[in-house]
């Protein structure tokens, strides 16, 4: 794996976060259509280009991974708070135990996530029967991190958190990715395997997107914004050009 990718990883969340330090509550507009458009690009390239890669690997177990990643991604987010797909819900009285279980949450969906990337690239261009480029899932992730990042940030900062506090813990989840990917590169991983750990990756991935795109908005039991669709088309758009 490259390295500008490790620094793409570490950087957009470190941006993404830091943005949440000066932006706040008059924002939290702009993150749901943020988080819409990532919704909808990582729903395209998961149904596009993931699942054809891993499914086209002749592993017979393909589906169960994929099932207990989605599954998994549910158990995570009960650590989390949902901060994945830019839930904002602090706490009245912050404790160590709040802030230990978001950043699990949220550090081992990154690490997961990170781990494919290492080989993804190889897997696609072996089973995908085409040679377009593989850095959809790359940027489906920093997509996906990026409104993730800053939601943590407001998150910690409502709670009372001390700024030094909140900027570690942005710099453990902005780490977990790339160390994820890089002890990938170092590990040696059997084929059946890579393709059982990206199928668990593409089974979280599908939650979170799923989640994001039926939630509906705050001020609207019923409908979606027209600023929401357009962001939904437009990231599904997006993801369909990625084939062509």
């Amino acid at each position: 794996m490259p390295t500008w990718q490790y620094i793409l990883l570490f950087g957009t969340v470190i941006l993404g976060g830091g943005a949440g330090f000066y932006f706040q509550k008059e924002k939290k507009g702009l993150l749901q259509v943020v988080l819409s458009f990532s919704g909808a690009y990582i729903l395209g390239i998961t149904v596009l280009h993931l699942m054809p890669s891993v499914f086209s690997s002749g592993e017979g177990y393909t589906g169960l991974w994929i099932l207990g990643g989605f599954f998994m991604q549910l158990l995570l987010e009960q650590l989390s708070a949902g901060v994945e797909h830019g839930h904002i819900h602090a706490p009245h009285k912050v404790s160590i135990g709040f802030v230990i279980s978001v950043m699990a949450g949220l550090g081992i969906h990154a690490f997961i996530e990170g781990i494919p990337l290492s080989y993804y690239g190889q897997l696609h261009e072996l089973h995908a029967g085409h040679s377009h480029t593989s850095n959809h899932f790359l940027f489906g992730i920093v997509l996906h991190h990026i409104p993730a990042a800053f939601a943590l940030v407001i998150m910690l900062l409502m709670s009372k958190l001390k700024k030094r506090i909140v900027w570690l813990c942005l710099i453990v989840f902005a780490t977990m990715s790339p160390l994820g990917a890089l002890l990938a590169s170092i590990a040696i991983i059997p084929p059946g395997l890579q393709s059982g750990i990206l199928g668990f990756a593409i089974g979280s991935l599908l939650h979170i997107a799923t989640v994001i795109l039926f939630e509906m908005d705050s001020s609207s039991h019923q409908y979606i914004s027209r600023k929401k669709l357009g962001a939904i088309a437009a990231g599904l758009a997006i993801s369909i050009l990625t084939i062509l």
